[in-house]
């Protein structure tokens, strides 16, 4: 079988990898150190979005400076890596990897000297030609920038390539770079925003793969 588009980039967090109950006690936490309401799974679905920081202001009711972005980032990420051992990846996560036809790669905005070795310990840095994550010391921007490099360390045009991705800013990031994206409503966003985004939509990796190696 051969695909319409030859290379496909996953996303990690809340795609791969089912880590959305985690993001939430995360974000929680990080919500409690200045004082702020917990959120559950399914508000966090709905209201979660990029730039985080943007999030973080309409949750906690304030505007909230660099400073205070970081100190939240450090807390969440903090309580993240604390509970990490505890997700696995998404049911189907390697039967969908082994299903694609073409060159993969991995593209997260987790930090990148963290998510290489967890990508490691999973065994399944062997599928992917390329695994980046984010260069930077505080993440929470888009990922649009990110993809544009990721393309062009692999020496790919946007053409060539599809996404599958739980996110609008997945997409979106698809988009900037000319490439399509299939969006899975298994991870961290809300599904009925997901279908209504224009963008093919897959309620498991099988099927989102499955809907890839369509796209023209």
């Amino acid at each position: 079988m051969t695909a319409a588009r030859t290379h496909l980039v996953w996303d990690w967090n809340g795609t791969l990898l089912d880590d959305l109950d985690l993001v939430v006690r995360a974000t929680n936490v990080a919500f409690a150190s200045v004082g702020g309401t917990p959120v559950t799974a399914d508000e966090h679905r709905v209201r979660f979005r990029r730039p985080i920081v943007d999030y973080y202001a309409e949750m906690l009711g304030r505007a909230v400076d660099a400073e205070a972005f970081g100190a939240l980032e450090r807390v969440f990420h903090d309580a993240y890596r604390a509970g990490l051992t505890t997700c696995a990846l998404a049911a189907d996560a390697t039967t969908a990897i082994a299903a694609w036809p073409g060159s993969q790669s991995l593209l997260s905005m987790w930090f990148h000297d963290e998510l290489v070795p967890t990508v490691h310990t999973y065994g399944l840095t062997p599928h992917f030609t390329r695994v980046d994550g984010l260069r930077a010391t505080v993440g929470g921007g888009l990922k649009a920038q990110w993809l544009a490099k990721h393309l062009a360390e692999l020496g790919l045009d946007g053409g060539q390539v599809v996404l599958i991705g739980d996110s609008l800013d997945d997409a979106d990031a698809a988009v900037s770079v000319g490439a399509r994206c299939v969006l899975y409503t298994g991870g961290l966003s809300d599904p009925v925003r997901l279908r209504t985004s224009g963008h093919p939509v897959a309620d498991t990796l099988t099927g989102a793969v499955t809907l890839a190696t369509t796209l023209p």
